[in-house]
């Protein structure tokens, strides 16, 4: 399984589509195999044609900021699963996904633009 997660500064990125990179995670027998990165395309996230490459490269779950609707909608095109909701360090939001303490916040954006219009909502629920 690959988990995509949007990144800066080895923290997860408020809002996917602006992120500065992806941190790709390779999961085998339910721990952290592989670490990699990807670039994120210049524009916004949910025209960027990032859910197509996500899906190449095997990714089947995005652990996210905030996103809108629309992105979300994309991904799950793609077989992307998508939870929302989340902060941090990416390396122990992964871990606390896999211990299975991680949950989608239910909360998208309430309007979304391609541009800095975005808002951001404290939804991360820990079991």
């Amino acid at each position: 399984m690959k988990i995509a997660v949007p990144t800066r500064d080895e923290r997860v990125d408020d809002h996917f589509g602006h992120c500065d990179h992806y941190t790709i995670f390779t999961i085998e027998d339910n721990k952290i195999s592989k670490r990699e990165t990807l670039a994120s395309p210049q524009g916004c996230g949910c025209k960027s044609g990032i859910a197509t490459d996500l899906q190449e490269l095997g990714v089947v779950m995005m652990l996210t900021g905030n996103m809108g609707e629309g992105a979300k909608n994309k991904l799950n095109v793609h077989n992307i699963n998508v939870i929302r909701g989340c902060s941090g360090n990416v390396d122990e939001l992964v871990n606390s996904y896999l211990e299975g303490k991680i949950i989608d916040s239910g909360m998208g954006c309430s309007e979304h633009e391609c541009g800095d219009n975005y808002h951001n909502h404290e939804g991360l629920r820990i079991l």
